[in-house]
């Protein structure tokens, strides 16, 4: 049986999914929930305005997190990493966004659609991880086709916003855009070349294998939430896109599949609207479609050309709601009322 969250923290209250957070308890989440709004000590007795009320931020590092029955953390991985074993340990459920407890393995790694009931045999309280955002919407859109057709290998490329990055590089793909006069390299600090008028084929940093991180999150993560046994293979693009990431993907199947068995099993599942046309209805776009909305959209859904176990898709939601703040209150959602 569920509890009542009768009080939740949101960990990172100032930064962009901090604030997605907020205007998500503000609309339609945990209504009658009691919030404490807490970031890093620079941002400590700012105001917020928040249901209608001024709030006042907290100092994190001084925060108890007694009596608190929810945290929502979004500050980085090592704030994450120092302070959600203690919320726990004063006995608050943490739902992180970050990457720390990710790929550990007695933490559930969760999208409410594809494995949530996994919350329901987890020891609370204790932490359960928020996926990657490019992770959250491929698995939504490829949950119903892994269980109906056995997905063996799936090839992706994300097209990913600067709202991913933080308000940091939205503010930079802004100046750059203002500024911008014909060929004339752009000034950058956020990423290693310019973002405006462009497209960067690097999202984090590069590892080892000569994948970038974010393309090894994808595999391991996949891997850890849909089936270990699937082939992954991906390359993280960054797009001059305010917010809302975009995906293509092909994919092979062990079962051979049409468009038509595809719409089928799309069209039940949840989470997700689907496109599908002879014309631009064929397709979802990031701005038009995505961009503060809660589901993933699927559009330009057609069967290979070679072979009727292969078919491709494109998909996509906005990165800062059900890539980040909805997914983890989603979570929420399966353990309190």
């Amino acid at each position: 049986m569920k509890t009542k969250a009768r009080k939740i923290a949101i960990a990172g209250a100032t930064g962009m999914v901090g604030q997605a957070f907020l205007r998500l308890l503000e609309e339609n989440f945990f209504q009658d929930a009691e919030i404490a709004l807490l970031a890093s000590k620079k941002s400590k007795g700012k105001k917020v305005k928040f249901r209608t009320k001024e709030h006042t931020i907290e100092d994190l590092s001084e925060y108890d997190f007694t009596g608190t029955d929810l945290a929502l953390f979004s500050a980085g991985a090592s704030v994450s990493a120092e302070f959600a074993p203690k919320a726990v340990s004063q006995g608050c459920v943490v739902v992180d966004n970050s990457s720390c407890f990710r790929y550990e393995e007695h933490i559930p790694l969760i999208v409410p659609e594809v494995n949530g009931k996994l919350v329901l045999d987890y020891q609370l309280p204790g932490i359960i991880a928020n996926p990657n955002c490019s992770t959250i919407q491929m698995l939504v859109a490829l949950k119903p086709i892994h269980d109906a057709f056995n997905i063996q290998r799936i090839d992706v490329t994300t097209l990913q916003a600067v709202s991913g990055t933080g308000k940091e590089a939205t503010e930079e793909l802004l100046s750059q855009l203002d500024s911008y006069h014909g060929s004339t390299e752009q000034k950058s600090d956020i990423y290693a070349k310019q973002i405006a008028n462009n497209v960067l084929p690097h999202c984090d940093i590069f590892e080892d294998n000569r994948y970038t991180k974010e393309e090894n999150k994808l595999v391991k993560e996949t891997h850890k939430i849909l089936d270990s046994k699937i082939q992954v293979t991906a390359t993280c693009v960054r797009v001059p896109v305010l917010n809302g990431h975009s995906e293509s993907i092909h994919i092979k199947t062990e079962k051979s599949l049409t468009e038509e068995a595809v719409l089928d099993v799309l069209k039940s599942a949840p989470g997700l609207s689907i496109n599908y046309a002879n014309d631009e209805g064929d397709y979802p776009t990031a701005a038009t479609d995505a961009d503060g909305d809660y589901l993933v959209h699927v559009g330009r859904i057609r069967r290979d050309l070679w072979s009727d176990k292969r078919i491709n898709m494109w998909v996509v939601a906005d990165n800062l709601l059900k890539g980040a703040a909805l997914n983890s209150i989603q979570i929420a959602e399966e353990i309190f009322e």
